[in-house]
């Protein structure tokens, strides 16, 4: 039996270009991430204090894209650009914040990976204390303690995923509007 692309294999031929493709929780994605996280504390020479993986790749049993996605910690806001630029030396590629990210609270820089082709790796550079830190970890925090509620959010995203075919812009707005919806009590 085949099974819908977005359960099946990181490297479907099958996959078109640019669509957004959701797959069964990789045990790999937590190595990538130990490996991003060593890499980016070493480059930026203690400017970074701290790197979180995010996103559904950091809730183990989830489905979810393919992308590691981890927010970089800059202790002193005036390293923010500096600890950006040294990140970028890793093969990541400064771009802009996604609409569904806070807006208030400092700056932020995003950064993927690799810098040409599809993205693996999306990196939030932001100071301590950011809207965008206290967001993403809550919600990984909350998903990974209550089951009931991952299962949850994993429907909605899979429901995103098909109303909207893969369609990258149409997955980012339903997923705003899932995140907008989200009571975390």
């Amino acid at each position: 039996m085949t099974q819908p692309h977005w359960l099946g294999n990181h490297f479907d031929e099958d996959d078109e270009p640019g669509r957004v493709r959701l797959m069964h929780h990789d045990a790999r994605w937590r190595q990538e991430f130990e490996q991003t996280r060593s890499s980016i504390l070493q480059c930026c020479e203690g400017r970074v204090v701290a790197v979180e993986h995010i996103g559904s790749t950091a809730i183990s049993g989830m489905i979810a894209r393919p992308v590691v996605d981890a927010v970089a910690v800059v202790a002193d806001p005036v390293d923010l650009d500096e600890s950006a630029a040294l990140i970028e030396g890793l093969n990541f590629l400064a771009v802009d914040t996604p609409s569904w990210a806070p807006s208030g609270g400092g700056r932020r820089i995003t950064l993927h990976k690799p810098r040409h082709g599809e993205v693996t790796h999306r990196i939030y550079a932001v100071t301590q204390g950011a809207p965008l830190l206290q967001q993403t970890t809550r919600l990984r925090d909350y998903l990974r303690s209550a089951p009931e509620a991952a299962i949850e959010f994993e429907e909605a995203k899979v429901k995103a995923w098909q109303d909207c075919q893969g369609d990258p812009d149409g997955y980012a707005e339903s997923m705003a509007v899932v995140f907008s919806q989200l009571d975390l009590s």
